[in-house]
């Protein structure tokens, strides 16, 4: 039922009990890069799994070799400030702060700029041997968007966020 109304996830309801939100970003080719798509259906897929009474808890995952590699550049690259404040980009990420039953990444792979963010606005992350997290953002000249200073500097200490803000370096699992 759910599988058929997404184009970039999989969801569906797993665990002994079926109780267990599972929501599988699915852009294989883009590394699971968070376009406006990718996001609107993870506010429906959240929505929906909040709403039903068997859900107990959501696990949100990626791939093998990502979780999400970040926003979608190529979707984004030829906006102006004004065009994404004017349009609310950005604007349904805090769905993930109102959803009452506990969200848990499920990281492997590349966790990177907005996957990472993705992930740091879960309740719990779970990180696989070859999960890497990192906001490489000041590579290209920008910086995290979506509060992931905030979040990053919580989840790590100042240190190591401002290491990783202002280098684009990564950590491992």
């Amino acid at each position: 039922r759910a599988g058929a109304a997404f184009q970039y996830l999989l969801v569906q309801k797993t665990g002994a009990q079926k109780n267990v939100g599972l929501i599988q970003l699915n852009r294989p080719k883009a590394l699971n890069a968070l376009c406006e798509g990718l996001m609107a259906e993870l506010r429906r897929a959240l929505e929906a799994m909040e709403s039903d009474p068997e859900v107990g808890a959501i696990v949100l995952t990626g791939s093998q070799k990502a979780f999400a590699a970040g926003a979608d550049i190529k979707e984004m690259q030829n906006k102006t400030f004004q065009e994404c404040y004017g349009s609310g980009f950005l604007a349904g990420w805090d769905k993930f702060s109102v959803v009452r039953k506990p969200i848990i990444a499920a990281v492997n792979g590349y966790a990177l700029g907005g996957g990472c963010e993705l992930a740091m606005m879960c309740d719990i992350i779970y990180a696989g041997e070859k999960a890497e997290f990192g906001q490489p953002e000041i590579l290209l000249g920008t910086i995290p968007g979506a509060g992931g200073t905030q979040r990053l500097t919580r989840a790590v200490g100042k240190s190591l966020a401002m290491e990783m803000v202002l280098t684009g370096d990564r950590i491992s699992a």
